[in-house]
């Protein structure tokens, strides 16, 4: 059981790595921004107060370590993932990894971040407040795309 459980939190881990790397490299081209995780980590903050949706996280009252909790529920939300891939895939997927199943849970993913997450931050469903709304959601798209590329390489790597 704790060979499945490691693993597991090795694929989301893996798999974040690789989006992050992703968004990285993404930052250099124009346009593009240098990921920054504090306000999440002001959104979290904000949810043990049961405030789940903002008008504008910016203008949320600001948390010292918002940054620090950024990243750290970035990378939590990304383990959670991984162990939800190896749950609905079964635990025989760790010994040999298909793409396919990372990728159904990478693309259903972007769920959370369409539904919870960007309403949650003021920027409206499927960031449908940003004036380029459809860029974002590729963006999105393709970000868990590559999420789902490194749970997948993070298997292989470790089966």
């Amino acid at each position: 059981m704790f060979d499945i459980l490691w693993r597991s939190v090795a694929v989301g881990v893996g798999g974040t790595v690789l989006m992050d790397l992703w968004a990285i490299l993404l930052s250099f081209l124009p346009g593009q921004r240098w990921p920054n995780w504090a306000p999440v980590g002001r959104w979290f903050w904000h949810l043990r107060s049961g405030k789940v949706f903002h008008d504008d996280i910016g203008k949320a009252t600001p948390y010292e370590h918002e940054l620090a909790l950024g990243w750290i529920g970035h990378y939590a939300v990304g383990i959670l993932y991984g162990v939800l891939l190896v749950a609905v895939a079964g635990a025989a997927w760790l010994d040999a990894p298909t793409f396919l199943p990372a990728w159904a849970v990478g693309i259903v993913t972007v769920g959370a971040g369409w539904f919870l997450l960007q309403p949650g931050l003021g920027l409206g469903w499927a960031a449908s407040k940003l004036p380029n709304a459809n860029r974002v959601r590729l963006l999105n798209l393709a970000a868990h795309t590559v999420f789902a590329a490194g749970m997948y390489g993070t298997a292989l790597l470790i089966r």
